[in-house]
């Protein structure tokens, strides 16, 4: 029997992969604060001009029900409360994939519900909020998921290999979260306090110094906390990630000029406390840190 998905987090990549879960013809119930007695909402996909609206069944976190798979794609910040208020839902078989920015949830989760089998992913899909249940999918990536120590696919996995035009099992999973954070500790800092698209990264000339010195500073961290092949990969990455996002705005950017709270406490902060423990120094990426935070200080 197919897993049914519920979705908990109805922004620009909780909306693309419920509605391609859908189109794959798994049954995907969007989560919401309050369905306002309402049993389907339109998600409208913007995709190369055209705009495709998709009907998806609708639940209020508060209702009643079992969930059996539970993607989480709200804002790291939001994640922990956000599973708690349907926590009433969930039990020893539920099935819980976290697609979030940043690291360090997924254990924060399984201390908070031991029971849960929790699995971890990340993605290179681009995708912005519009309106309301209503994104632009600006450009196809790979999706890559797993569970640390788990080297075959789950079962459900198969769906997702379907839905999406790109996703892999990954029997190392840890390493590819590592990698995309340590690339989002370059790329989103940066571009939020300079105002700037990723691309710029590399046409501004002390933009690209800079990349490079934090590049130096996070392989340092990395080599020190186990992950030697990201910390060797790492520039070539990042500049890849600059490359092929260069028309981009990275969403910590889109947070600032939003006036919203960032996810640098969840990116940047979960780095230097790797750094902490394993006694390296990293000023490059604290001053990032704090930059940021002055600058949600200052709305």
């Amino acid at each position: 029997m197919a897993a049914h998905w519920h979705v908990l987090g109805a922004g620009a990549i909780g909306c693309l992969f419920a509605t391609a879960l859908h189109r794959s013809g798994c049954t995907t119930t969007l989560l919401l604060r309050d369905s306002a007695s309402k049993s389907t909402s339109s998600v409208l996909v913007q995709r190369s001009g055209a705009i495709t609206e998709i009907q998806l069944p609708v639940s209020a976190t508060g209702d009643n029900g079992p969930i059996t798979h539970l993607l989480v794609t709200t804002k790291a910040y939001d994640v922990r409360g956000a599973v708690a208020a349907v926590a009433h839902r969930l039990n020893s078989d539920t099935r819980l994939l976290l697609l979030v920015n940043g690291m360090g949830l997924a254990e924060a989760l399984r201390e908070d519900y031991p029971t849960l089998d929790i699995y971890c992913g990340t993605t290179t899909e681009g995708a912005y909020r519009i309106a309301p249940l209503h994104i632009r999918h600006a450009g196809t990536g790979q999706t890559r998921i797993g569970k640390p120590g788990q080297t075959e696919p789950a079962p459900w996995f198969r769906q997702w290999s379907r839905a999406l035009d790109s996703c892999v099992w990954d029997a190392n999973i840890e390493r590819a979260l590592w990698l995309k954070l340590a690339i989002n500790c370059v790329i989103n800092p940066l571009t939020a306090i300079h105002d700037c698209h990723n691309g710029d990264l590399a046409r501004r000339p002390e933009l690209t110094m800079e990349v490079g010195r934090l590049c130096d500073e996070i392989a340092a961290i990395s080599n020190a906390a186990g992950y030697v092949n990201a910390a060797a990969d790492l520039e070539q990455a990042v500049t890849g990630v600059i490359a092929d996002t260069a028309n981009n705005r990275s969403s910590m950017l889109q947070d600032v000029q939003g006036g919203r709270r960032t996810e640098i406490d969840y990116i940047t902060g979960y780095l230097l406390a790797v750094a902490g423990r394993c006694g390296i120094a990293a000023p490059r990426n604290k001053s990032l840190f704090e930059r940021v935070h002055n600058i949600e200080l200052n709305y």
